[in-house]
């Protein structure tokens, strides 16, 4: 499982990276400022959690625990739920995704308190 969080993560970070670029040359003039700060806030989130599946990948081979494993795999549902809908938000004007948003942050809130647990439960 650690490769595929880092082959993952590493994946999602490139793609963060050609997202911020789309963001912020290919939306200017087609949505509204407040739309691309929305566009922005998914790039953010997806960058951070993308380099939180890096870690995970490298704790999980550190310290193995079904925890890790799992806090992997919230990472990788947030950044589909919260990152996504506000990417086909922004890009199909649908605000209505919105509120599918905040599983997203969900999803990054307990991936954080799993990681937190492995971390804590780890004997090293």
């Amino acid at each position: 499982m650690s490769r595929l969080f880092l082959l993952v993560g590493a994946v999602l970070a490139g793609l963060a990276v050609a997202a911020g670029a789309f963001g912020a040359h290919g939306l200017e003039g087609r949505v509204s400022p407040e739309r691309i700060e929305t566009f922005k806030t998914g790039v953010t989130y997806q960058m951070y959690h993308a380099l939180a599946l890096l870690f995970v990948g490298w704790w999980t081979v550190q310290a193995p625990s079904p925890a890790a494993t799992w806090a992997g795999a919230c990472f990788l549902a947030g950044i589909l739920l919260f990152s996504g809908s506000l990417y086909v938000l922004v890009l199909t004007d649908t605000p209505w995704l919105g509120a599918v948003t905040p599983f997203g942050g969900v999803a990054f809130l307990v991936g954080w308190t799993l990681v937190i647990w492995s971390v804590w439960q780890s004997s090293g």
